[in-house]
């Protein structure tokens, strides 16, 4: 687990306390949103087990969720919907969801560590290549950004349950592309990456 702790390391060393992490869960699903987290954890209070989220059980990543919520110093987490994401390209509605993060943060961050974008944030950041297994901050916003999008997609699962979104979370899977095929798109599929994914499965 130390390996996290070499980012935080080197800039708690410098005399920075309020280190942030950011990351998103739901670039590539056909349906729902994107979500970003922010959070700054204490550094003297870890939580074991945190991890690059994708690593983590769907309990596991529950339970740490709400340690992570219990502990942190401050988060926030900001949904952009599939109309943004459709009007503005995945990659800046995931930027615009992520720099509001910071801005609704209750604490002022020293830095801001990124799992991967570059943001242009009235704060030092430092983008950090596959941060969320690099960096603990970036881990817990992973994880927290992660299970708040899986709980979203179950609630919509009650809405529309012909997609089967609590069980694929809105990604391509085999049964998605089967009901979507049956009943046509709902108001959280994006449009573009329907129109993508399809007309590619069908080249193929």
């Amino acid at each position: 687990m130390r390996e996290l702790f070499e980012f935080e390391d080197q800039y708690t060393e410098k005399g920075y306390t309020a280190i942030a992490g950011i990351d998103e869960a739901g670039r590539g699903p056909l349906a729902g949103p994107v979500v970003a987290a922010c959070v700054i954890m204490p550094l003297d209070d870890i939580i074991e087990g945190i991890n690059d989220s994708k690593k983590l059980s769907e309990k596991k990543r529950e339970a740490l969720f709400e340690q992570i919520k219990e502990k942190a110093l401050a988060f926030s987490i900001v949904e952009m919907p599939a109309e943004v994401i459709d009007d503005i390209n995945i990659l800046e509605a995931t930027k615009k969801a992520m720099i509001q993060c910071t801005t609704e943060l209750a604490i002022k961050p020293d830095v801001v560590f990124i799992d991967a974008v570059k943001l242009n944030l009235p704060y030092e950041t430092l983008s950090i290549i596959k941060g969320d297994a690099r960096s603990y901050n970036i881990a817990a916003a992973s994880i927290f950004a992660k299970v708040h999008r899986d709980r979203l997609m179950r609630e919509y699962a009650k809405i529309y349950p012909e997609y089967g979104f609590a069980k694929h979370k809105g990604y391509g899977t085999s049964e998605h592309i089967r009901a979507l095929k049956e009943f046509g798109p709902c108001p959280l599929h994006r449009a573009l990456f329907i129109r993508n994914f399809i007309d590619g499965t069908d080249k193929k």
